[in-house]
Formats: structure tokens, C-alpha cells, sequence
């Protein structure tokens, strides 16, 4: 059980956040809303993220350290909502 739990909830995280990023890619190719578009590629990002994570911890714990480059992108994903917020079209 010392690392089942650990993949188990990486890999739900990881899920969660693909399927968050699908839907919001459905969403966004139905209704068009540019703040859908922004959601949806911060989402994909945190799942690219949460891949990382399953990569830099699961798979390869001590042979690389991508915790930089984890970093880098959720800094990344952050910025991408929050431009999208302010710069939202007024409807």
C-alpha cells in the first residue's frame, strides 16, 4: 500500500483534469465563449502537469526531478485563465 495510494490519486488527478479540459473543449465548440477556450487549455495544461507528476514521482523518482518544469507550466496554466478572464469579451 506504501505507493498504490499515491499513483491511485495522481492518476484521478490526472483523469479529473482531462476530462475537465474535454468537456470545456466540447462546451467551447458549441457555445463559443472564449472564456470556455481559456478554461479548457488551462485544464489541458494541469492535466499535461499532472502527467508530470505521475512521471516524475511514479515512474522515475530518483533517476530525473521535472518538479522545474511542473512548475513552469502550472505557472503557465494560471496565467493562461487568468488573461483569459480579463481579457473576456463583454457580452
Amino acid at each position: 500500500m506504501g505507493t498504490l495510494f499515491p499513483t491511485l490519486v495522481y492518476t484521478l488527478c490526472f483523469a479529473t483534469s482531462a476530462l475537465c479540459a474535454f468537456l470545456l473543449g466540447r462546451s467551447f465548440s458549441r457555445i463559443r465563449s472564449r472564456v470556455l477556450l481559456w478554461s479548457a487549455i488551462c485544464f489541458t495544461l494541469l492535466a499535461v502537469v499532472n502527467l508530470l507528476v505521475i512521471f516524475d514521482l511514479v515512474i522515475y523518482p530518483t533517476a530525473i526531478d521535472l518538479r522545474p518544469e511542473r512548475m513552469w507550466l502550472t505557472l503557465i496554466a494560471v496565467a493562461v485563465l487568468l488573461f483569459g478572464f480579463i481579457w473576456r469579451e463583454e457580452v
